[in-house]
Parts: structure tokens; C-alpha cells; sequence
């Protein structure tokens, strides 16, 4: 299998970042391209090509095609918190969904064959059963899925007409950092469970909201499938060997462990891993929040040469909670 050139949209952001790692790591040649509105410019490395602006401008995507010889794109850039998709949902269809036919099309005339896809748990709305499998109805409640879905469609449609494949990568709740330290969430705002509560736990915030207590779950707090961030961008990693493998292929994949934890349970973790209490205050539910939502990874499994090695919460929280210091011994925001 031939490593062709990669570009990584979004690289200088949380999941980004870790996905230009792990490509370095494993001897691709990287660029990148991120127009810095929730993205951190340190979180790339200094040796590899960077271009700040919008996936949108198409000059500039073709560009970067040619100066750096681009085969395949990793696609993570675009607006990713639920509640504000709610509020603003025009800027989530332009930022995701527009700017990614603006990406796609771009792409594809300039002959770029490979498109690796962040997609979202969210397309499945409030799934008819759980553990989530690819077949279950994609009813998403909320706009940040429904402009996932929109460009997942957009993908099969171009790659059922044109010689290019696609993997849409269906995520479920990332967390975690780099072991390694290189990189993780660097706040600005984020929603993150985990990246909230590790938060809390150094002191930069004086407490944690728990959102909705009368679910229809065990504890009364939404459960999510946690999956760390290494072990989420590794599967990328062997979804692009596996669409360069197989031209006439493309993916459509979820990304968990296949097990769930509650709010609660998260945060009962964090006070076990940290050894003091985190104090909670009970709020009402977050709009476009389902209760429940578990992946079923049988399908990545049985396709990708992929296995978990960071699956154990505790390691998960211990690695966002060195981050965090980190974060904090070096004044970075």
C-alpha cells in the first residue's frame, strides 16, 4: 500500500491534532489546514505544512492539493457542539455541511481519490435500540447531525459518481489526550463531559453541571459510549490504508467501545482517579440530548484491523488530567 500525501482539515484542533500524530507516527507525509476559530496553532507540530483559512475557500484547498501533492483528506473541521446547533443552526449547515461540498467538490477536480470523514453518533437521533448499529434509522434531533448526515449522503452520492471512496467515521464520545502528552482539548468554551470535570478537578472551574437527572437510565444522567481519542484516530488511520486497498470500497463505520457510562459514573471515576470530591450541581436537561447512546462496533471490528488500548475509564480520565495540568502549568488557553 502506497502512503500517499494527507491533508487534515481541522489538524490544529482537538481530535485534528491527534490525527496528524498518529499519521506522523505511522510515516505519512502531513499537511494542514485550519482556520483557527476553535483550533490552537501549537498543537501542530512545527515541521509540518500548516495553512491557516477555511476549507470553504476553494482557491486555497486547490492550492495546497498541488504544493503538497495531496491524495487522500481527513475531514474533522466543522462545528461540533449540540446545544449551540440548536441556537444557530444556519451556522452548523454552513459550516458543516456547505463548506464540506465546497471541500468535496474541490477535492474531487482536482483528482484527490481518498476522503476520510469525521461524522457523529448524532445522525442516529434518539435510535430505536441500543447498542447503536449502522442500520438503525438516521433520525437525527438536532442540527449538528443532521448536517453530518447531510454530508454523509453528499459523500456516497460523489463516490457512486465520480472515482473517489469515502469512509464516514460515526463518533461516538471522544475523550481523553495524547499518552504521550503532546496533545488534548484546549478548552476555549468546550462541552465536553470530560474535558469539563478534569477541569474542575485542577481548580479552573469551581464546579461541574450535571445536565438532566430524570433520565431513563439507571442513575437518571445520560450514558455515552467514551472512546479514547488515540484509539479513535488510529481507527482512521486504518480506515485510509483500507480505502487505498480497495478503490471500489467505502466505509460507513461507528466509532465506540460498545459499552456505556453514565454522567455520574464519569464523575465518581474522576473523584476514584484524583482521590477528592468533585463538586456537582443538578441543572435541567440540555436540549438535542438523547439518554442513551451506545455504540455497537461489531461492523469496525470485523472490517479494520483495529483494537482498544486505552478502553479503561481510568486511563482515559488519568490522560485528560495530565493534559490538564500541563494546560495549566503552561498559562495555555
Amino acid at each position: 500500500m502506497s502512503k500517499v500525501p494527507v491533508l487534515v482539515t481541522g489538524g490544529a484542533g482537538y481530535i485534528g491534532s491527534h490525527a496528524v500524530l498518529a499519521l506522523r507516527d505511522a510515516g505519512w507525509t502531513v499537511a494542514v489546514i485550519d482556520d483557527l476559530s476553535t483550533g490552537t496553532k501549537y498543537l501542530v507540530p512545527d515541521d509540518v505544512p500548516f495553512y491557516e483559512g477555511n476549507v470553504a475557500d476553494r482557491e486555497l484547498v486547490q492550492r495546497i492539493i498541488a504544493e503538497q501533492g495531496i491524495g487522500a483528506i481527513m475531514h474533522f473541521a466543522g462545528s461540533i457542539v449540540v446545544p449551540e446547533s440548536v441556537e444557530k443552526p444556519l451556522d452548523y449547515y454552513r459550516n458543516n455541511t456547505v463548506a464540506s461540498h465546497a471541500l468535496v467538490s474541490t477535492a474531487i477536480d482536482a483528482g484527490v481519490r481518498h476522503i476520510v470523514f469525521s461524522s457523529t453518533a448524532a445522525v442516529y437521533g434518539e435510535p430505536e435500540r441500543v447498542p447503536v448499529d449502522e442500520s438503525v434509522a438516521k433520525i437525527p434531533i438536532n442540527p449538528y447531525g443532521a448536517s453530518k448526515l447531510m454530508t454523509e449522503r453528499m459523500l456516497e452520492d460523489s463516490a457512486a459518481a465520480y472515482p473517489m471512496n469515502y469512509a464516514a467515521l460515526r463518533y461516538f464520545n471522544v475523550s481523553g489526550a495524547d499518552p504521550e502528552g503532546r496533545s488534548g482539548q484546549v478548552g476555549k468554551g468546550s462541552t465536553h463531559l470530560i474535558k469539563v470535570a478534569v477541569e474542575t478537578a485542577v481548580g479552573k472551574r469551581d464546579h461541574i453541571d450535571v445536565y438532566g437527572t430524570d433520565y431513563p437510565t439507571e442513575d437518571g444522567s445520560c450514558v455515552r459510549d467514551y472512546i479514547h481519542v488515540s484509539d479513535l484516530v488510529a481507527a482512521h488511520l486504518k480506515a485510509l490504508e483500507r480505502l487505498i486497498e480497495k478503490p471500489e470500497e467505502n466505509l460507513v463505520l461507528n466509532l465506540g467501545y460498545g459499552r456505556g457510562l453514565s454522567v455520574i459514573e464519569v464523575l465518581d471515576a474522576l473523584e476514584r482517579v484524583t482521590g477528592k470530591p468533585i463538586r456537582r450541581e443538578i441543572k435541567g436537561r440540555r436540549a438535542g440530548d438523547p439518554p442513551n447512546l451506545i455504540s455497537s462496533n461489531k461492523a469496525l471490528l470485523s472490517t479494520l484491523d483495529w483494537s482498544a488500548r486505552y478502553a479503561d475509564i481510568d486511563t482515559i480520565l488519568t490522560h485528560a488530567l495530565e493534559w490538564e495540568r500541563k494546560l495549566q502549568s503552561r498559562n495555555w488557553e
